[in-house]
């Protein structure tokens, strides 16, 4: 295992501390001026920055989600596959939602270009 992680994974990393401490700003210093982010709690996607800030401030008045990531498998092209443990609680703090999603990002010129979320197979199937 490598010592220092890739330049990438730390822009990932700080993009999902800032996401879960709600230091909007910070998250969105990680993305391109132009990002594509999934509206996975509305349905569509958010394109620019200020449209992310509308859907995460909606979104955050509503469920509190907390996203963990727990590994990263970096691809060609400038993308990167994270496994995330996401839990998604009710303003009352109920559990609305505990499991394991993949977010996939692009990243180009060291911001986050775009992401979407989708399915991870079982943790008993495969190596």
């Amino acid at each position: 295992m490598p010592d220092q992680l890739s330049p990438d994974v730390e822009l990932l990393h700080a993009a999902y501390a800032a996401f879960n401490a709600r230091d909007i700003d910070a998250a969105l210093a990680t993305m391109a001026p132009d990002v594509e982010w999934p509206k996975a709690f509305k349905g569509g996607f958010a394109r620019g920055r200020q449209e992310v800030r509308a859907y995460w401030t909606e979104q955050w008045s509503e469920i509190d989600p907390r996203v963990q990531p727990t590994s990263f498998h970096p691809e060609a092209g400038g993308r990167i596959l994270v496994h995330v443990h996401q839990v998604v609680r009710d303003m009352a703090g109920g559990v609305v939602a505990d499991g394991y999603v993949g977010h996939h990002f692009t990243i180009e010129s060291g911001l986050i270009r775009a992401m979407e979320v989708c399915p991870l197979p079982p943790p008993d199937q495969g190596a």
